[in-house]
């Protein structure tokens, strides 16, 4: 159903001239760009004042964007508003956790106040559309853009880009949108991103319908489900045809089974790219093959209003494609209130991060770190020691913001964890030494405890930041052999962007805490963790490979007519490596505390369900208590997996259905609920028309605390 403007956006189409309507189509960036289309300061000033240009990216401050936006309405023909965009993606002023390491909390709350305070911050420095959340499901930690996902499962994934949106854009309705605190969301990217071959950024992506309904899919339904105003069309190919290209996803899934009434917008000069794809003789057919499989806004390269005439009068795009296209676009400005009110009230910007806002930082970083390794106890640190060394490449670094940083980053650098290691242990004799091994091993040597930092630079993450080699940057393994040689106690704290190949070294670190790329305030959230102010609860939101060959190695795999069966480990023809252990370093959902936890078995409210009472939206309950059987409070991760022993299609050996994040007391327990219904005991079959079904067959339902966990009940449908 169409939201209450139509009458306007019917209206004014109706007054508007071709030219006029492809120029509602076009997306130019402000400054400094060279690539096709152009783009420049004047060229973008000219089109607004002309009334050809719907929207400009990579502007931001009231200033600026009021006087480009006074152009367009003060000076165009109908005055109609450009719609200011921004990659928003985890922080403007205050910089987030990178939502890799966001999902690792498994709180979906953590990502939902990111986009809070994101989009006041953003809202008020004029900007009023984020390209965010990013939704791409991957098994690939060579791609540099894991930074950007929430990592290997789709439940996750959708359940953290719904926070992302509603964080964003408050109710689901849109009705929020004008508020002043709330900025458009745009779930990116459409579609199997995360599926690049090899990990090369903008590669091939070969994909079965069923792989593609079940697994990359799923977080884009639940973000549209969650109101989500915009998408953004992926650079990638799905099964041979470029996704800018691809109106079976596009026009049969998005805007045909899904409903999707908001607007398509192309990646950076993915339209263009069609070219060199090789699915486009020229800019010509470059457009008519975008506009019609269903992009309606060109991003930064110009054929639509280039060639957009042309293809009108040759009949190769129609006046209905092109009108459908303008008016989804008018409807999202009529929805934010920019005909009302364009402009941003200069005076009442935010110009950075408040305290609540850093506290919010700290918090969430300190939430999302990892415990994988903590023997003899190494941690948490007493902030009574008399010395403590930090030594490693990042131990002073204040750039830990991450991939993809919002403008803060140029302006509010990271508390270094040198910095907040002093702060939380004043009267500590704090030794630092950076990577050169002599001063590194002397510095722990002459002290108590040593923090040693490493990992990777945010550089070394992202987009077009792909390694062939995931493992410590060179020099970083002999640092940490060389500090574990001298016998002392010493923690290992990691700060990078996917996950990594952790050597031999890892034998020899007694604490090793996964930190990731913090964010702002990152050493303060380090340190929380390491002196126990925060008993570390995060989980792995992706697997941890033992090494480059092993990839892809991820939980929710399918198993093969030979497994490998760990009882009998020398069997000679399963599937398995020669030179490799089997499984992965650390499993999806793997995640260690100061205190200890049991989980007791999954307890089902009944063991059979007819297909047609789950049909008919009937679930079955699922129970599981968990208690806190050590000495400190701490927080516990419950998970609750599935696994449809036979169906039409292998299914994967373990799908996650619900999780749950607990604190507890010690010695405190409780009991955590999930249900199951026909959306997690079913699945999409190969029909390139769409067909979801349930079978019946035996379901067995696991629960524990990681992807490897054991305890397991058995649910029948019938």
């Amino acid at each position: 159903m169409l939201g209450p403007y139509e009458g306007k956006v019917k209206e004014l189409l109706d007054r508007m001239t071709t030219e006029e309507k492809l120029g509602q189509l076009q997306q130019l960036t402000w400054t400094g760009d060279t690539g096709p289309g152009g783009g420049q300061t004047e060229h973008t000033e000219a089109a607004a004042r002309a009334g050809l240009l719907g929207s400009v990216l990579n502007i931001h401050g009231a200033g600026h964007t009021n006087a480009l936006q006074r152009i367009a309405v003060e000076e165009s023909r109908l005055g109609i508003p450009l719609l200011f965009g921004l990659d928003v993606i985890h922080g403007f002023w205050t910089t987030f956790p990178i939502p890799l390491a966001q999902a690792a909390s498994f709180d979906p709350a953590v990502a939902r106040l990111d986009a809070e305070v994101s989009a006041k911050e953003t809202r008020s420095n004029g900007v009023r559309w984020t390209f965010s959340p990013m939704m791409d499901v991957t098994h690939e930690p060579r791609w540099g853009r894991i930074a950007e996902s929430c990592g290997e499962d789709p439940y996750l994934n959708a359940a953290f880009a719904v926070a992302k949106v509603l964080g964003y854009q408050g109710s689901a309705d849109g009705a929020e949108l004008a508020s002043e605190d709330r900025v458009a969301a745009c779930a990116k990217h459409f579609v199997a991103y995360g599926g690049a071959e090899g990990g090369r950024d903008y590669n091939t992506v070969d994909v079965s319908e069923q792989r593609l309904r079940n697994l990359y899919l799923p977080p884009f339904k639940a973000a549209l489900d969650a109101g989500a105003a915009t998408v953004m069309a992926a650079f990638n190919t799905v099964g041979g045809v470029p996704a800018h290209g691809n109106a079976h996803t596009m026009n049969t899934v998005l805007k045909g089974e899904w409903g999707f009434e908001g607007f398509v917008v192309s990646d950076y000069t993915g339209v263009e790219e069609l070219i060199a794809h090789g699915f486009a003789e020229d800019g010509a057919d470059a457009a008519r093959l975008a506009l019609n499989a269903g992009v309606d806004m060109e991003m930064v390269s110009t054929n639509l209003a280039d060639h957009g005439k042309e293809l009108l009068a040759d009949g190769r795009i129609s006046t209905d494609r092109l009108d459908d296209a303008v008016a989804r676009i008018l409807r999202l400005k009529f929805a934010l209130g920019l005909f009302d009110a364009p402009y941003t009230d200069e005076s009442a910007a935010v110009d950075g991060p408040t305290p609540a806002a850093r506290a919010a930082a700290r918090e969430a970083g300190a939430r999302s770190m990892v415990l994988l390794r903590n023997e003899g106890s190494v941690l948490p640190l007493s902030p009574d020691a008399r010395s403590i060394a930090v030594v490693g490449p990042l131990a002073d670094s204040t750039d830990l913001h991450g991939t993809w940083a919002g403008p803060g980053v140029y302006r509010f650098p990271s508390v270094s964890v040198l910095d907040a290691v002093r702060a939380a242990a004043p009267g500590a004799d704090v030794i630092h030494a950076g990577q050169e091994v002599a001063e590194a091993v002397a510095a722990a040597e002459a002290a108590e405890v040593t923090v040693l930092v490493v990992g990777e630079p945010p550089a070394l993450s992202g987009e077009a930041a792909v390694r062939s080699d995931i493992a410590l940057p060179a020099g970083q393994e002999e640092l940490i052999a060389a500090v574990a040689a001298t016998g002392r106690p010493f923690a290992v704290v990691l700060l990078n962007g996917r996950p990594l190949t952790l050597g031999s070294w890892l034998d020899s670190a007694p604490a090793v805490l996964e930190a990731w790329h913090p964010g702002m305030e990152a050493g303060h959230a380090v340190a929380d963790v390491l002196f126990g102010a925060v008993n570390p609860g995060g989980k792995l939101p992706v697997t941890f490979p033992r090494a480059v060959g092993q990839i892809p190695v991820y939980y929710n795999h399918e198993n093969t007519g030979r497994p490998y069966r760990p009882e009998q480990p020398h069997e000679k023809y399963v599937s398995k490596y020669l030179d490799l252990s089997d499984g992965p370093r650390f499993p999806f959902g793997y995640g260690l505390s100061y205190t200890t936890f049991t989980t007791g078995e999954p307890e089902l409210s009944r063991t059979g369900v007819a297909v047609d009472a789950l049909e008919r939206g009937e679930t079955v309950e699922v129970s599981v208590a968990v208690t806190n059987t050590g000495e400190l409070a701490g927080d516990e991760v419950v998970q609750l997996y599935v696994h449809d022993v036979a169906a039409s299609i292998a299914q994967p050996v373990r799908r996650l259905r619900g999780f749950e994040r607990v604190t507890l007391a010690p010695g405190e327990s409780t009991t955590v609920r999930f249900r199951l219904g026909a959306e997690d005991l079913g699945f999409w079959t190969n029909d390139p028309a769409g067909t979801f079904t349930v079978e019946p067959g035996r379901v067995d339902v696991y629960a524990g605390t990681s992807s490897a966990a054991r305890a397991c009940r058995t649910l029948t449908v019938v």
